[in-house]
Formats: C-alpha cells, sequence, structure tokens
C-alpha cells in the first residue's frame, strides 16, 4: 500500500489578506506555513505532495518555496483554473458575466484527482495546523483497510481574527463521527459575542467550543467519483452565480447525508493559526519562534 498524500491548496486569490499568503514568509530563514505544514506531513508517515497552484505562480512558487525542498520532498503539482474541469459552455457563459475566480475548494480538489491515487489529506496553505494534528490524521490514512474519511477539527475562538470575519465549517459531531458541517461565511467576534451574519442578515450565535472545519479532511481516494458528481451538480445549478464556489465542507456534509461515506472526527489538541489578514502575519511570527525556541521545530526547516 502507497502511504498517504498531502494535497496542499496553494491557487487562492488571498482577498482579504491583500496578496498572495500562501507566498508570504514567516520563518526565520524565508519559510511560509506550508512549509511547515509540508515538514509535519512527512513527520505523519505521508508520502508525496500534491500542491494545487495556478499556472501565473509557477515560476515564483518554485523559487520561493520549492527550490528549499528538492531533494527532500517527492511532490508534484496541479493547476487550478477559472476553465479547469468545465464544460466550455459553462465557462463562456461565466466568462462573459465576470467571474475571474476559479470555482472554490473542492474544484481544486479535483484539478489534482489524476495524482491521487492513494489515501489522501487536504489542507490549506495558510493556515497552521501543528504537528499533532498530522500524525493523527497520517495514521487513520496509513491503516490498509482505511474505509472512513476523517475530519481534524479545531475550537472555533481561536481561529478568529481580530482584524474581522472569518469562514468556517460549523461541525456537528457524534460518537467520535462528523454529523454535519455546516458553512458560514462571516463569523466574528464582537463584545465578547461570537456569531455569524447571515446574508439575509440573521445572527447565529456560537460557543467558543464549537468544532469547526479548517478544511483538514482525509480521505481513501474511492472518494473522488463522489466529489466529480457533487462539483458537476454544482456546476449545473451555480455556473450563472457570479461568485458561487464549491467547498469542500459542504461536499463532506453532503456524502455524509447521502450515505456515501462515514467521515470520523480526529482530536488532536494541536495548535492551529493562519494568516487570513495581513495583520495576522505578527501573530503567526511569534507562534513559530516559540515553537522553534522549544524544540518542535529546527531553526532552518530544510537544511
Amino acid at each position: 500500500m502507497k502511504g498517504p498524500i498531502l494535497v496542499v491548496l496553494a491557487a487562492g486569490m488571498g482577498s482579504r489578506y491583500g496578496g498572495l499568503k500562501q507566498m508570504e514568509k514567516i520563518g526565520k530563514n524565508g519559510e511560509v506555513l506550508l512549509d511547515y505544514s509540508v515538514y509535519d506531513a512527512l513527520r505523519g508517515g505521508f508520502e508525496k505532495v500534491v500542491f494545487i497552484i495556478r499556472h501565473d505562480l509557477e515560476k515564483d512558487f518554485g523559487e520561493l518555496i520549492l527550490s528549499r525542498m528538492q531533494g527532500k520532498v517527492k511532490y508534484e503539482l496541479a493547476y487550478q483554473e477559472l476553465d479547469s474541469l468545465i464544460p466550455p459552455a459553462f465557462f463562456e457563459e461565466a466568462k462573459n458575466l465576470g467571474r475571474t475566480k476559479p470555482w472554490g475548494t473542492a474544484h481544486a480538489l479535483l484539478c489534482a484527482a489524476d495524482k491521487l491515487d492513494a489515501p489522501f489529506a487536504v489542507i490549506n496553505s495558510d493556515d497552521f495546523y501543528g504537528r499533532e494534528a498530522f500524525a493523527v490524521i497520517g495514521k487513520h490514512l496509513g491503516d490498509p483497510n482505511v474505509k472512513d474519511g476523517a475530519i481534524v477539527p479545531y475550537r472555533l475562538e481561536p481561529t478568529l481574527s481580530p482584524q474581522g470575519t472569518v469562514a468556517r465549517g460549523v461541525c456537528e459531531i457524534e460518537n467520535g463521527y462528523l454529523k454535519s458541517v455546516d458553512e458560514l461565511v462571516s463569523i466574528q467576534k464582537k463584545d465578547g459575542k461570537i456569531f455569524n451574519t447571515s446574508a439575509d442578515g440573521s445572527i447565529r450565535y456560537l460557543t467558543a467550543d464549537t468544532p469547526v472545519s479548517m478544511n483538514f479532511f482525509g480521505y481513501p481516494a474511492s472518494v473522488l467519483p463522489y466529489f466529480k458528481k457533487y462539483f458537476d451538480d454544482f456546476i449545473k445549478v451555480s455556473a450563472r452565480e457570479l461568485k458561487a464556489e464549491c467547498y469542500l465542507p459542504k461536499a463532506a456534509d453532503s456524502f455524509i447525508k447521502n450515505g456515501f461515506l462515514k467521515i470520523r472526527a480526529l482530536n488532536a489538541d494541536s495548535l492551529w493559526f493562519g494568516v487570513t489578514y495581513r495583520e495576522d502575519r505578527a501573530v503567526a511570527v511569534k507562534c513559530l519562534e516559540d515553537l522553534t525556541a522549544k524544540g518542535i521545530y529546527p531553526a532552518k526547516l530544510w537544511a
């Protein structure tokens, strides 16, 4: 059996960040957050990494990131573009309406499907998940009889940003399994209360301990046809919606409710931080300095 594969979502535009946050230098030797995720994944038993990027990022991505990993990491590149996997008629209509962004995280994953011949985990490039998280999901996916999917959920409050709203998949967990996941796109903390504001203005209050998805899912390779069917159905309905995106948490929720797959909720008790907004960078730098001082990471990651 092949070792599990790590899929890194690195094609995003970073609209709230105001730049390409997947290439923002955080470590003292120019490391970005995905450097630490790849490093932890290798420690957790992952065998290969697939980076999903855009063609226009390839040169910079290679120079700023892949150059450090040469000879140390087995990797492949996949590409997510606006027209990737989209029927020509739908693509032309979307382009004429003014769409410029690709179709979300589930779309990105499908762009790498031909490279996923073993169980795989998928992560964001601009989040730090912690070595414990990679250890537990690596162990799950390394089981030769793996049939269930998996998610590493995190407590909501530490994933919020004081700089503005965030999008999170709010999870309902029952008997160790994910029962549902609800993608909320405007969560914030204000006056000591955490809440989401929906498009119609309605408010939903949430507790600090609410488990949320940070797009850290693991799957057997057999799930890929379900992703294709889910995305095909999405495009038929949403191709004319200028800002519609096909999200990984919504796909997971659909798989559960249709009985296609069970998804285990893995407890990692792991530190999370990220760079949703540019002001979040200073916190990420300090956290990595502390982890390096404690010996969890070497001073130079890929020495």
